[in-house]
């Protein structure tokens, strides 16, 4: 394979020393819930190896370990192994029955395991918890994340769409069981979806965790697709779950109003909205690298630029007028199941 382009710019992430690629490939739509041609997924990975992305982001759950698999198959051929920054997560439920979900020591040891294997690597870079299990002890998680690092199975770990006071629970577990620490949380941000910005991030940067960010694109409503005046474009995704795009409902209609808005910012700057999109968040100061989750080749060579456009204040505050700081435009897209609002734990 060629080598690497030094093309991408990169970052620390957060305290731990490890240099990453401001992009991260995501690999979701690797296998059976996006794209069924493992060639082609392989292809797409290592471009983006060759122009310069060293972060690769995965989680067991896509495709059911299919995801996982591909990835390996990539990194076995691409020859690189010890130059790429390896994550992937546990967690989501792999099997109906119980017990093979969750942050327990009894999962997490077989979950590892299983995904060492569909990696095909003996050490996985960055663990993460794909999401908070409000059944199970944050220093139990901890713990036997802790001795998967003293085992060298894994380098660091992390956590995915935490809200801050879990956050800042599991640093303070940490700290006081001398535990080894999330140094990473992986939380949604777009700019339809500023939530972050009024808490999350904050935390994150007081913590001095890197701050990984998925759905920069916004589910692909950034994309530039979504424009008034214009069909709805046939999706991926909205063949999935049409009822994500259903502008009779007042949040998506909301949406789709300052995604067009967006894209008329784009216009003016000359720029596509996809670059727009990606250099916003990455602006933050507390956003480490944004993860791109490309389903075809086209769709990566249109981003691979992004990270390099800097945007200035007066772009940044024509997008504030936009979609104010720290606002959801549509609440249900903050990726975090409040399971703290149901009933049974809301009533005696």
């Amino acid at each position: 394979m060629p080598a690497q382009s030094p093309a991408q710019p990169t970052t620390y992430l957060g305290r731990t020393g490890v240099e990453v690629s401001r992009l991260a490939l995501g690999t979701m739509m690797f296998g059976d819930w996006g794209n069924k041609d493992h060639e082609a997924s392989i292809r797409i990975i290592h471009r983006a190896l060759n122009a310069g992305i060293n972060f690769i982001d995965t989680a067991d759950i896509y495709s059911f370990g299919e995801s996982e698999e591909i990835v390996g198959k990539a990194i076995a051929q691409s020859g690189r192994r010890e130059d790429i920054i390896l994550a992937t997560k546990f967690f989501n439920g792999m099997k109906q029955q119980p017990n093979y979900r969750g942050g327990s020591r009894r999962w997490i040891i077989r979950s590892v395991e299983d995904s060492l294997r569909r990696l095909g690597t003996d050490y996985i870079d960055l663990y993460q918890m794909h999401r908070p299990d409000e059944h199970t002890d944050i220093e139990e998680s901890l713990g036997a994340l802790s001795d998967l690092v003293a085992q060298g199975k894994v380098r660091y770990i992390g956590s995915s769409t935490f809200q801050p006071s879990q956050v800042v629970e599991a640093q303070w577990t940490s700290r006081e069981r001398h535990l080894a620490r999330f140094v990473t949380e992986q939380p949604p941000y777009s700019m339809l979806t500023r939530g972050i910005e009024a808490d999350l991030l904050p935390t994150t940067q007081r913590h001095g965790m890197g701050t990984l960010v998925w759905s920069p694109l916004a589910g692909g409503w950034l994309s530039g697709k979504f424009r008034k005046g214009q069909d709805l474009p046939a999706t991926h995704r909205s063949d999935r779950d049409p009822g994500r795009y259903d502008l009779g409902n007042p949040k998506i209609a909301a949406k789709f109003d300052a995604a067009d808005k967006l894209g008329g910012l784009a216009d003016e700057l000359g720029i596509p909205l996809v670059y727009l999109a990606i250099a916003f968040v990455l602006r933050h100061p507390a956003v480490t690298s944004a993860i791109i989750g490309p389903r075809t080749m086209e769709q990566l060579e249109s981003q691979l630029d992004a990270a390099a456009l800097e945007l200035d204040a007066s772009t940044l505050d024509r997008i504030d007028e936009i979609v104010p700081p720290g606002v959801n435009v549509n609440p249900d897209d903050a990726g975090f199941s409040n399971f703290w609002l149901t009933p049974e734990l809301r009533r005696r």
